[in-house]
């Protein structure tokens, strides 16, 4: 599988590489809500549905059908770490989004994981080919702690918009807040512009 490299897309958002107010870690820290869930993958779904054309279910076998793609990306904690060089394979965000058929009116999406937390991003912030969602971290089985099996990763956001474990996508037409949005975070969580907090 060839890797995509897209470590310069801050670009974008500033003109350093490392937000403001943060740190280069060689290390991966894990930060979670609460405890690592447990899954079952012959139990396990992802759903797609909301203000969509055609809600869609898979199995975990049928996820790993779906075309998928390793990205080098960087991580941005809104703690106050950085790790460059993630490497990162996974389905990307639009690839689901036009097997599902977003309705025009789509406006936002949240994200629902197996521990019960949820996020939410612009519609638009998510049609990017750098959200993720990553089943391999350095080309190995994405650990558990980091959200095994599946996480979203959101390389131009803090990392608190990528859900760990996560179970299923929503689109909705109208923007709602998840876990850490409604207990005063960014909404938005531009790491460029230190968006921590509301």
């Amino acid at each position: 599988m060839s890797l995509r490299d897209v470590t310069d897309l801050y670009r974008e958002f500033g003109e350093e590489r490392l937000p403001p107010g943060q740190r280069v870690t060689e290390k991966f820290p894990v930060l979670s809500k609460g405890s690592v869930p447990e899954w079952d993958p012959g139990s396990w779904e992802f759903t797609v549905r909301g203000a969509v054309e055609e809600e869609l279910t898979y199995s975990w076998e049928e996820f790993g059908d779906l075309p998928h793609e390793t990205q080098r990306q960087d991580f941005h904690c809104v703690t106050g770490w950085s790790k460059f060089d993630c490497e990162f394979t996974g389905v990307p965000f639009p690839e689901l989004a036009e097997r599902a058929g977003v309705h025009d009116d789509a406006v936002h999406v949240t994200f629902d994981a197996l521990d019960g937390y949820t996020t939410n991003l612009p519609l638009s912030d998510c049609l990017r080919e750098e959200v993720l969602f990553a089943s391999a971290f350095d080309g190995e089985a994405l650990p558990r702690e980091h959200g095994g099996p599946l996480r979203v990763v959101t390389p131009h956001r803090y990392a608190y918009k990528g859900a760990k474990w996560v179970t299923g996508v929503t689109f909705l037409t109208e923007p709602e807040r998840g876990f850490w949005e409604r207990r005063g975070y960014s909404n938005t969580a531009d790491p460029w512009a230190e968006e921590r907090y509301s």
